[in-house]
């Protein structure tokens, strides 16, 4: 991938609530990190009871200024209830708000699907490969943030 990133270092917020799809989100994130050259030593992974827990986590990460991205894996799916409706809400805009006053990447592999099958199939089945694109896009947005903070420390001397 990118020599120019050399070594980022990367934290992986991960939910164990629907285990079954988040264990392989994780799986497929730490994959694809390690095919894009970030360090194993360099991937921090912090389990979560949920994914409404997510945010104050990855605000605590955020905090040690000690990453580059922060990965935020977890599985929302649609119950009886509406339940889903402020889980979803509450975890995509608290990483918003992270992301926002931090500063840092947070790159949202949170997959709020209908019923389990979907939630398998965008975790690394048929449909897609959620925790892949995760890693993809953390190295992207790095590579990007530190581009355009190179340039705005240039424009200012």
């Amino acid at each position: 991938m990118n020599t120019q990133l050399l070594s980022p270092r990367i934290a992986i917020a991960c939910s164990r609530f629907n285990r079954q799809v988040t264990d392989l989100l994780l799986q497929e994130a730490l994959s694809g990190l390690q095919q894009c050259g970030v360090l194993t030593e360099n991937i921090k992974v912090i389990k979560v009871a949920g994914a409404i827990e997510l945010p104050l986590v990855i605000q605590l990460l955020a905090q040690t200024k000690q990453y580059d991205a922060i990965i935020c894996l977890g599985s929302v799916i649609r119950g009886e209830t509406p339940h889903f409706d402020y889980v979803c809400e509450q975890v995509s805009q608290g990483c918003q708000q992270v992301m926002l006053k931090f500063s840092i990447p947070v790159i949202f592999g949170v997959l709020t699907t209908n019923d389990l099958q979907q939630a398998l199939e965008r975790a690394g089945g048929n449909h897609s490969n959620t925790g892949v694109d995760c890693a993809n896009t953390a190295i992207e947005m790095i590579a990007l943030s530190r581009e355009l903070k190179s340039n705005c420390l240039l424009e200012a001397l």
